[in-house]
């Protein structure tokens, strides 16, 4: 199994990111941007699917593929996507799910969609029947979450 890979801006702030103690875990490793070295030189993406809004939906046939996740406020989003290789399939979750995150930010196309990068994580590792165990132990709109999408 492919370890999923997140990257995460640099100006993210770790006091309120709802991946806050993921970084230990073994199926994840966390890459921060601006990286020094291109991410096309040091990562082979060629299996991996990023997450984003307006693609075709993951499903189960998705699998055997990496996710790639990008952890940042929609402000930076732009210039991080800008590194990863033009080709990357893309997959976007699908459309009746809904934040529970309180969020303030004004950038993000669809507010109601705009998971919290947890929530998209865990909705990809249950579609892609990956190990969801212990991922939301840290969230604290955990149950909120859970409770508005019925899971």
């Amino acid at each position: 199994m492919q370890k999923t890979i997140i990257i995460r801006h640099k100006k993210e702030n770790l006091k309120k990111c709802s991946l806050k103690g993921l970084e230990k875990r073994d199926d994840i490793s966390f890459f921060r941007y601006p990286m020094k070295n291109s991410i096309n030189i040091s990562l082979d993406l060629s299996n991996y699917i990023l997450l984003e809004m307006s693609s075709q939906e993951l499903s189960s046939k998705d699998q055997n593929k990496g996710l790639l996740l990008i952890d940042s406020t929609w402000k930076y989003v732009d210039k991080i996507l800008k590194i990863l290789p033009e080709n990357i399939e893309k997959r976007s979750l699908p459309k009746n799910f809904k934040t529970a995150y309180p969020r303030k930010q004004t950038l993000c196309p669809d507010p109601i969609r705009g998971l919290a990068s947890i929530e998209a994580l865990y909705l990809a590792y249950l579609i892609t029947k990956k190990d969801t165990k212990n991922l939301l132990d840290n969230y604290y709109f955990k149950e909120k979450f859970l409770k508005i999408n019925s899971l």
